[in-house]
């Protein structure tokens, strides 16, 4: 039997980050993950370079950039762990980024400058690192506290984190193993679901609109009907089996199945105005004249809905071209689902909040916490997933240290 202050299950981004913390606070750590490779989502995540936060995160109204049903409850370990703190990690590890699109901080190189920061924070902590190497039980007693079945032998520690995400992308080793523990010990699971998706649509319905896969343009799109109403500006992809893009993954998380998605594929332009000025000068198809202001295999593909829209623009009604721009400008329709968790790149839902400490992140289950993914808590795309693992992780870690007796410092790289 192996003894630990601390096991933590899950070596992606929350769950090394929380062990290089909980190491260089004083506790014995031991990091355990199933899977062949360390923190593949962080090694996918931005193209391959790493969305790591977002500089626009406002910790202290956490609801403008996260969901779940009490998205509150992330501002107590954002507000003490920032964005700011993240970057002055990265910074002192010597990693080049930049700033690309609303906040958004990329590396300049590799993600794998970022596995190999968390790695050396494990190593300034003495964290032992079991893997691959996978769970197969777990049990508690109030005399010895949790004890561990590995592939490596057994493992007994007082306090238990559970780091290890959701369900997307399952071909990197994503697993139900965190909601069973949650569950084995009385704990509530928020219905999880693919969120940050692409979207799919009846095959036949969609059509006339698959021979734009490949098409990218910039959207506003929204969902939803008078307080639950989303809206986000951004780019739209359109693919064989319908639509995705950082529009549509944006608006996946508050799409509800059997609700319509609402497009202005021309957002910022009067649409109606500017075709009807057309007509008074120009010989130009329709077609033509629209592709001035849309990419034109959209307006090749738009003009096809409809025969009065077929001719040349001076010889269109006004009517006709009212309804072109006015479709053009509020393309409504209703998703048949998602691609799923294969393509998702986050869970929505997981471990209930209410069943948390927003300070700690200990569960009510003494010793037992969960960070990160696995938690009722999800971002927007753009580096906020990645903050709430960092922010969790850091919680986690001054909650274990303070549990174990050790005394929390502000940082665990800059002493006070």
């Amino acid at each position: 039997m192996h003894h630990f202050d601390v096991a933590i299950v899950g070596a992606g981004a929350a769950g090394l980050f929380c062990a290089g913390v909980a190491g260089q606070l004083g506790l014995k750590v031991v990091l355990i993950d199933h899977a062949t490779k360390v923190a593949e989502k962080v090694r996918i995540a931005g193209g391959g370079r790493c969305n790591f936060t977002n500089r626009d995160l406002d910790p202290h109204a956490p609801h403008k950039h996260f969901l779940g049903e009490n998205p509150q409850f992330c501002r107590s370990a954002l507000s003490r762990y920032t964005a700011q703190d993240f970057i002055d990690l990265v910074r002192r590890h010597g990693i080049p980024f930049h700033e690309k699109h609303k906040g958004q901080l990329f590396g300049d190189r590799s993600s794998e400058d970022f596995i190999r920061m968390l790695l050396a924070e494990c190593q300034a902590g003495g964290v032992q690192h079991w893997q691959p190497c996978a769970v197969r039980a777990v049990r508690y007693s109030d005399a010895d506290g949790y004890e561990l079945d590995t592939d490596r032998g057994g493992v007994r520690a007082p306090q238990l984190v559970i780091a290890t995400g959701g369900l997307s992308i399952p071909q990197i080793g994503a697993t139900d193993f965190g909601y069973r523990i949650a569950r084995q010990f009385g704990l509530r699971v928020v219905e999880p679901r693919p969120a940050l998706v692409p979207l799919t649509f009846d095959g036949a319905a969609w059509a006339p609109y698959a021979q734009l896969a490949g098409l990218a343009l910039p959207v506003r799109i929204g969902t939803g009907a008078r307080k639950q109403q989303m809206a986000f500006d951004e780019d739209l992809l359109f693919t064989h089996r319908g639509l995705s893009g950082p529009a549509v993954l944006q608006i996946s998380s508050y799409w509800q199945p059997g609700t319509p998605v609402r497009m202005d594929l021309a957002p910022g332009q009067d649409l109606s105005a500017v075709l009807l000025q057309a007509k008074a000068h120009s010989r130009k198809r329709i077609a033509n004249e629209l592709a001035t202001h849309v990419p034109a295999r959209l307006a090749d593909a738009w003009v096809q809905q409809d025969a009065a829209w077929q001719r040349p623009v001076n010889e269109a009604s006004d009517k006709a071209l009212a309804a072109l721009a006015a479709r053009l400008a509020a393309w409504e329709l209703t998703p048949t689902g998602t691609e799923g968790y294969k393509k998702a790149e986050v869970t929505a839902g997981g471990v209930d909040t209410r069943a948390l400490s927003q300070q700690t992140m200990e569960s009510r289950q003494s010793g037992l916490y969960f960070i990160g993914e696995v938690v009722d808590i999800t971002g927007w795309l753009g580096g906020y997933n990645f903050q709430w693992a960092w922010s969790s992780a850091w919680a986690c870690a001054q909650g274990l240290a303070q549990k174990a007796g050790q005394t929390a410092c502000r940082s665990p790289i800059r002493p006070l």
